[in-house]
């Protein structure tokens, strides 16, 4: 993975051999975005799981880069990440990943096996209920000390005991016999969960997991799979994280 500016970027085409000698251009995976935003780094997950291989084009909301007029023509929202293959723009992380999933499944491990209704609630149950508590938990307790701001102490214990009634649904889930979200194989509905489960994990609220014996087992398993070793490895994660 080769990283670069959003305002430096070329083509992105590569040269690959063909079986008759020949010289074909094949357009590389492009991801924009930053590394530290979980956002990306859920897409990233995916890319890995796939042994996909991609640039990874910077984005750095701290100059305003997604607000840039060749960002805005991936992305009219002006947010990380964006995705681009050949001549394919995709935006929004959850429907990049389910994106990738569909076209290169055959690529790696089968994330959005069909019919999957455990898959489908799941993958619903994340983005509505799991990411917006999570994320006000990490970005309080986590995020904002490591950038000398004071957290909202209130609004993430409120978050937090809610998160913690949601987990109990996981728990239960869980306990069922499911090794998984979707049973007894790893989806897109766990890889989705993936980023902000890892910094919730690494918050002052880390018991929400790691109390929950079917929740802490789920998140041991998911964790240790190479692709997600490949991923946290990528993350510039600041020492105290």
């Amino acid at each position: 993975m080769q990283t670069e500016h959003i305002e430096d970027r070329s083509q992105g085409e590569r040269a690959s051999s063909s079986k008759e000698g020949r010289e074909v251009k094949m357009a590389a995976i492009k991801l924009y975005g930053m590394m530290l935003s979980p956002n990306v780094t859920r897409v990233v997950t995916v890319l890995n799981e796939l042994g996909l291989d991609f640039d990874s084009v910077d984005v750095d909301l701290r100059t305003g880069a997604h607000k840039h007029p060749d960002f805005l023509k991936l992305n009219p929202f002006g947010q990380i990440p964006a995705l681009q293959d050949g001549d394919e723009v995709v935006f929004e992380s959850r429907a990049i990943n389910r994106y990738i999933a569909t076209k290169y499944g055959s690529s790696g491990p089968n994330l959005l096996p069909t019919p999957s209704a455990k898959m489908e609630a799941w993958l619903e149950v994340e983005s509505p209920h799991f990411f917006p508590l999570a994320q006000t938990v990490v970005y309080e307790l986590l995020i904002k000390p490591l950038f000398g701001a004071t957290p909202d102490t209130a609004e993430a214990d409120k978050k937090a005991a809610e998160l913690d009634k949601l987990l109990d649904v996981y728990e239960a889930h869980l306990a069922a016999g499911n090794k998984y979200l979707a049973g007894d194989v790893f989806t897109l509905a766990d890889g989705n969960h993936m980023s902000w489960l890892f910094l919730l994990t690494k918050s002052p609220k880390a018991e929400l997991v790691a109390s929950r014996p079917h929740v802490k087992a789920w998140w041991e398993e998911i964790s240790a799979r190479p692709a997600w070793a490949k991923t946290v490895a990528s993350i510039p994660l600041p020492p105290a994280v």
